[in-house]
């Protein structure tokens, strides 16, 4: 299989996949477990979602080890399991979609502040998250994804952590806010200069808002750098709270004529965040042939 990168360059845009965390709570993740244990107690159900994802055709799928760094671990007390958990993660996705598929290890924040705001320095985020890249290396993945960040040291250090861990291909994505900036105001300009700088071979946005939102992210993210590889991944629209359960208005049909949208901004990598499902991923491609 031609390299991820090799890929995009060469002018394929690529298929991601879509939630991860929700596809898991709708086969059985209750509230308050951990979804990485689940790698180990659950592992044919983290499975199914990544085999879900390879038959609607997605060409890259995302482990299940999104909170797989020490801190965010530790409300579980499983800091110590930081190997394990995100080893098996990227093992299992290996063996659900085979070598046909690219397997990328999803690394997100660690839910802590850096200093001065928090007690962590620079350099213990950086360590902190190399153990989590180490890791998802040591299980096969072909690239890692750092996502959902809002705070520009903190991906920096995440992006530092992966490259000073690994050799692999670094995919770089920040979470956007209905007002273009994430939590901590970065705007989008920010985050392709600092993340290209820090080494990513591909910048995008995800998570934070629908496709409607994140279409002007990525123009603004695609100007800022005409030659940049680009990623992409909305939820299913804007959740709403619906009889006490987050719903996400975005249909298969409608994520469907977003792709064309996107794909004509140069879009290089498309998939879905929270709420997309494997229908989702199903309309992309279609909609992308």
């Amino acid at each position: 299989m031609r390299g991820l990168l090799e890929r995009l360059r060469a002018g394929e845009i690529l298929v991601a996949d879509g939630a991860t965390g929700t596809l898991l709570q709708q086969r059985g993740l209750g509230r308050g477990e951990c979804p990485e244990e689940w790698n180990v107690s659950h592992p044919e159900v983290v499975a199914s979602v990544a085999r879900d994802y390879a038959a609607a055709g997605s060409d890259l799928v995302y482990t299940n080890t999104f909170g797989g760094n020490r801190l965010r671990l530790a409300a579980y007390g499983l800091e110590g399991r930081v190997e394990e958990l995100n080893r098996r993660g990227a093992e299992i996705a290996r063996k659900a979609v085979g070598n046909e598929v690219f397997v990328v290890g999803s690394m997100g924040p660690t839910g802590e502040f850096l200093e001065p705001l928090g007690t962590h320095t620079f350099a213990e985020m950086v360590e902190i998250f190399a153990e989590q890249a180490q890791a998802l290396a040591e299980g096969g993945v072909d690239a890692i994804v750092v996502e959902t960040f809002s705070a520009l040291e903190e991906i920096k250090a995440a992006a530092q952590g992966v490259k000073e861990s690994t050799g692999l291909p670094l995919l770089g994505s920040m979470s956007f806010d209905p007002n273009g900036r994430t939590s901590f105001g970065v705007r989008p300009e920010q985050a392709v200069a600092a993340l290209v700088e820090a080494g990513a071979e591909v910048v995008g946005a995800n998570c934070g808002g629908g496709p409607a939102e994140l279409e002007p992210v990525a123009e603004k993210m695609r100007t800022a750098n005409p030659d940049l590889l680009l990623l992409v991944k909305p939820n299913a629209g804007l959740p709403r709270l619906v009889r006490g359960e987050v719903y996400y208005p975005l249909t298969p049909a409608e994520m469907g004529e977003y792709a064309r949208r996107f794909a004509a901004l140069g879009v290089n990598i498309l998939g879905g965040c929270c709420g997309t499902t494997p229908e989702h991923i199903a309309a992309i491609v279609q909609a992308l042939k």
